[in-house]
């Protein structure tokens, strides 16, 4: 027989937070790429994989949040843990390709193009192992239409994200994109569950095994949702991140001017804190501050006590 599929057992709370937590990875993953974007040096591939983990988590997250919600009235549902797992390297592992691919070919439309089907169809999949790593005593079947529909919004997603990854700049613009993100995979998300059907099966048993909902899904979001809390101590404590290198240079050139402590970026988008008073803003051509009058006066200090020596 049918069984009665409910894909809002709490009602509003799993669906609203499953948004929160794609918009938190959404965001951070936003930003971490944005500072990659302004360091060319050794520790680009360390901030994209840092955005790159965020995205994927906040995905996941999302995922097996709004997991929980869903029900089968006429059984009980488990989930079987290699899978699950299965299913969390993968959404992190395709979002890296993504991710790696414009940071370092940039955005052109060729590039965004295979990204995003290489991203979109490994979140698709990522989605997908997740409901097959259920476990229920009946069987799952799908509605080709809307399984196709939803890839389609997943690749059109992972486009899109890829493409503000690189194109954003403001944190208040990242912000905004981080939201239109999980507007769109929440939307992902849910489309493919509503292509879900139940067939249960008429002779009770429980043949089947696996965790509960409960004992294994509640315990293993912890991991991702710590990992974003560090992520986002990471964004809170780097300046550059927040502000973005416009901001933050127009920020330290109007504390120089003023002769108080600033801070400022290098060439290769690091960060260096200074004192500059105002007799110091004239720079020599290699950049630093010039050390003419420092000359002169040692000089004028050592003819002076040369004087005194030959007066004694």
């Amino acid at each position: 027989m049918d069984g009665t599929v409910d894909g809002f057992r709490y009602g509003a709370v799993t669906p609203v937070a499953a948004y929160l937590m794609a918009c938190l990875g959404g965001a951070l993953g936003l930003r971490c790429i944005v500072r990659s974007l302004l360091n060319q040096q050794s520790w680009k591939p360390g901030w994209l994989a840092l955005g790159a983990a965020s995205i994927g988590c906040g995905i996941w997250t999302m995922h097996f949040i709004a997991v929980i919600g869903f029900q089968v009235e006429e059984t009980r549902i488990r989930y079987d843990v290699p899978t699950t797992v299965l299913s969390l390297a993968v959404a992190v592992v395709v979002v890296g390709i993504g991710v790696f691919t414009v940071g370092y070919r940039g955005a052109s439309t060729s590039t965004l193009a295979v990204a995003g089907v290489v991203t979109g169809l490994g979140v698709a999949a990522m989605h997908y192992l997740g409901m097959a790593a259920m476990r229920l005593d009946g069987d799952i079947r799908y509605d080709a239409f809307t399984v196709g529909l939803s890839i389609l919004i997943a690749i059109v997603a992972a486009t899109a994200a890829l493409w503000s990854a690189v194109t954003v700049r403001g944190f208040l613009t990242s912000l905004g994109a981080s939201l239109v993100m999980g507007v769109a995979v929440s939307g992902m998300h849910y489309t493919g569950m509503s292509a879900v059907s139940v067939h249960v099966h008429d002779t009770a048993g429980e043949s089947w095994a696996g965790d509960s909902p409960a004992s294994l899904l509640l315990p293993m979001l912890l991991g991702p949702i710590i990992f974003l809390v560090l992520a986002g101590v990471v964004v809170m404590f780097d300046p550059l991140l927040v502000l973005g290198e416009s901001d933050l240079n127009r920020s330290a050139a109007a504390r120089r001017s003023g002769g108080g402590a600033g801070w400022g970026t290098t060439d290769s988008g690091s960060l260096f804190e200074g004192r500059v008073s105002r007799s110091q803003t004239h720079s020599a051509p290699s950049g630093r501050p010039d050390s003419a009058p420092v000359r002169q006066g040692a000089s004028s200090y050592s003819h002076e006590a040369s004087m005194r020596g030959h007066e004694w």
